[in-house]
């Protein structure tokens, strides 16, 4: 998260931000949608979706399927301020990857898919 804000904070915005404009950049989503994405609180991301609203880089717009729960879509603004975040991300993966090298990385990617299936196995029921 520290590191997520610290390359969302050039463009004035937080990962918590960043996260909901990047669940909406390529559809727009209902807040609930985006929350079950994100695996948050609904009413954490409606408090995040409604700030985006309010600085104008995010709108609602009504949903065909659903007559309440509007859909949250980028405006201009906030896709010029997600590409620079993720303009910023790519830098400093780009970095990482360059110290830690192929090998590691292949390693590491084997390592992590080895966890998340023992994960799914022995989920608490």
């Amino acid at each position: 998260t520290a590191a997520g804000d610290a390359l969302a904070k050039p463009a004035g915005q937080t990962s918590a931000r960043w996260q909901v404009m990047a669940a909406v950049e390529d559809e727009p989503r209902s807040v609930a949608k985006i929350a079950q994405l994100l695996v948050l609180a609904r009413q954490s991301v409606q408090r995040v979706a409604d700030i985006l609203e309010s600085e104008g880089l995010v709108l609602y717009e009504a949903n065909p399927r659903h007559r309440r729960a509007k859909l949250v879509r980028l405006t201009p603004k906030g896709r010029r301020t997600l590409t620079k975040i993720q303009d910023a991300q790519r830098g400093w993966a780009d970095q990482l990857g360059a110290e830690l090298g192929a090998d590691n990385l292949e390693r590491l990617t084997k390592q992590l898919d080895d966890l998340f299936a023992a994960v799914e196995r022995n989920r608490p029921v």
